[in-house]
């Protein structure tokens, strides 16, 4: 039977199948706008989610430095001087004293988180310093809390080291040198310490640039993954390059948004140091957000289920974090883990976003974070573009 002639006019089915199945850029990009905000979990997790974080995360951390740590005092002396040292121990808003009859009591609280730490003041500690003698106070703290360790040594030692000038300062008045001689004299070197981008030296602004990096990354990638597994049920993952890169771009420009939402406002309104080299940080996020989507996408048609990707990617944050070499000495790490770190995004993006948001640092000096950011992209986007020929070619094309 002959076949008829195609209307000149009308599409082939070849040339359907060919338009369907290699959207434009634009079209790709359009087509996966409206599929986000159609879809009420993926909302949730790529806009809504982050905002939320850029919130409430901080909250804990608002109060920066730690006051009032529980201590104890073991006055084994009881003498002026071990009185004074008590008074001025009290007086530190870093501490909150309690005195203990004996070291054993001490351990026991500590144990039981009543105290941080405490310190022994010990016997005979006046009559040393009267003759002279050299003479110490032991300070024990819990270190498994540092902040708080930090707090119980610092209080202590300020306290001590107060006491001491003015020790110092009498013996040498009682030497026949002026009292505002004796005072210049009792520091000959002054010191001062002048932190320069954590101006509050608290926790929160230590931490919160870091893991906002963290949150970024996780949310845009459950929210991508999730996406293609919800187009893989549907059979609607395939499309060409340019499909591709109309939906990396799609994601990456919400992902974009929010990341500006944290630089421009989260930060601010937490009293964080922000802004220090804005167009620097502007471009890392234009780097750094497309490389996120693409590693997204790329394991959204590993895991092929909309639902796997929420379970597995969740637990992820904290491992990720930790061998970022932020919050932990890279060099510490194992051999292994500080090669496999290379392949997280987050690794080069936590230093390279403090150093230019917070710091001020310029592009030349943290170019090798740029670098290794354009790689993975690179790198993802090879495999991605791997696995969509994989998945064209695994079965053959059924004849109509």
């Amino acid at each position: 039977m002959p076949i008829p002639p195609q209307d000149k006019l009308s599409p082939s089915t070849s040339d359907l199948e060919h338009s369907l199945a290699s959207p434009s850029f634009f079209g790709s990009f359009l087509q996966t706008m409206k599929d986000i905000f159609t879809d009420k979990g993926i909302v949730l997790m790529l806009i809504i989610a982050p905002i939320i974080y850029g919130f409430f995360y901080p909250w804990p951390y608002s109060a920066e430095v730690v006051n009032h740590v529980p201590v104890g005092i073991i006055d084994k002396d009881n003498s002026d001087l071990s009185r004074t040292i008590v008074r001025y121990a009290s007086a530190s808003p870093q501490l909150n004293t309690q005195r203990f009859l004996d070291e054993q009591s001490a351990i026991e609280a500590i144990w039981s988180d009543e105290i941080a730490g405490y310190m022994i003041i010990p016997t005979g500690l006046e009559q040393q310093v009267l003759s002279g003698k050299a003479a110490s106070v032991s300070v024990l703290g819990n270190g498994g809390y540092f902040l708080l360790n930090k707090n119980v040594q610092m209080g202590f030692l300020q306290a001590v080291s107060t006491v001491s000038a003015g020790i110092k300062i009498k013996k040498s008045v009682a030497q026949g040198a002026y009292a505002p001689t004796a005072a210049q004299n009792a520091q000959a070197v002054p010191l001062q310490i002048v932190p320069l981008y954590n101006q509050t030296e608290g926790y929160g602004a230590y931490v919160v640039p870091a893991v906002s990096i963290i949150i970024l990354q996780q949310t845009l990638l459950m929210a991508t993954a999730m996406l293609i597994g919800t187009w893989y049920e549907q059979r609607r993952h395939t499309t060409s390059t340019r499909g591709w890169l109309g939906r990396i771009a799609a994601l990456s420009t919400l992902s974009f948004v929010i990341g500006c939402f944290y630089y421009g406002w989260a930060f601010e309104l937490h009293h964080y140091s922000r802004g220090q080299n804005m167009l620097g940080s502007l471009l890392f996020l234009l780097l750094f957000c497309p490389t996120v989507a693409t590693l997204g996408c790329l394991l959204g048609l590993w895991f092929r289920q909309r639902e796997r990707s929420m379970q597995i990617l969740i637990f992820s944050s904290l491992p990720m974090f930790f061998v970022s070499g932020y919050p932990w000495p890279a060099d510490q790490l194992p051999t292994f883990l500080q090669i496999v770190r290379w392949l997280i995004p987050t690794t080069p993006a936590i230093n390279t976003s403090v150093q230019l948001n917070q710091m001020g640092a310029s592009i030349s000096q943290v170019s090798t974070g740029f670098y290794a950011l354009a790689a993975l992209w690179v790198f993802y986007f090879v495999l991605l573009m791997w696995v969509r020929w994989h998945e064209a070619h695994k079965s053959p094309r059924p004849i109509i």
